[in-house]
């Protein structure tokens, strides 16, 4: 239980309520996009180290998208209060996250293993924690803020796109899970 990926999912874990307390005044955003940014880094690092160290545990497979998902949901918050994103993108990842809530209940329910995260499922995350601190910073009256509008934008609309798109496949996966029986070892 007390590896070096589960101690990187756990340092991830700390960083919501720091990111949250840096970014809702507005004037510690350099400070803030820094925090997302080891989030990030570590959301990445921690399953590498894990498949490579082969430290793999039910903790990270549990832990690990289930911080992914605080991470936005606190970013999104900021971000909201902040007047930086639409209630419609809210609206959708909060939709998204959750159906998918929902579909481990009943996997759990049944007995069946909770769902593997995909390439895809990685790579929406990933587009969506690129494009939270660029629309962070998009705030600042700058170029660089006109930079990041615009670079904050492209990760989020694919984030988004992949986001609910991978919810489909999950959904697809899930309910095939469910719907076939598990053979029974006769002893």
């Amino acid at each position: 239980m007390l590896t070096i990926p589960n101690a990187l999912t756990f340092l991830r874990f700390l960083g919501i309520p720091v990111f949250v307390l840096l970014a809702q005044s507005g004037n510690h955003d350099g400070w803030a996009i820094f925090v997302l940014a080891i989030g990030g880094a570590t959301d990445y690092f921690d399953g590498k180290l894990a498949r490579a160290l082969n430290q793999e545990s039910k903790f990270g497979e549990i832990a690990d998208p289930t911080i992914d998902r605080l991470y936005i949901a606190a970013t999104l918050v900021v971000l909201y209060i902040r007047d930086a994103v639409p209630v419609w993108l809210i609206a959708a990842l909060v939709f998204r996250d959750v159906a998918m809530a929902l579909l481990a209940a009943l996997l759990l329910a049944r007995g069946r293993e909770p769902l593997q995260v995909t390439y895809l499922g990685k790579a929406a995350t990933f587009n969506l924690l690129y494009a939270f601190p660029l629309l962070l910073l998009a705030l600042s009256q700058t170029w660089y803020g006109e930079l990041a509008f615009i670079f904050g934008w492209a990760f989020a609309i694919w984030g988004v796109a992949l986001y609910l798109g991978t919810a489909f496949g999950y959904f697809r996966t899930g309910l095939k899970s469910i719907r076939v029986r598990p053979h029974i070892i006769e002893g």
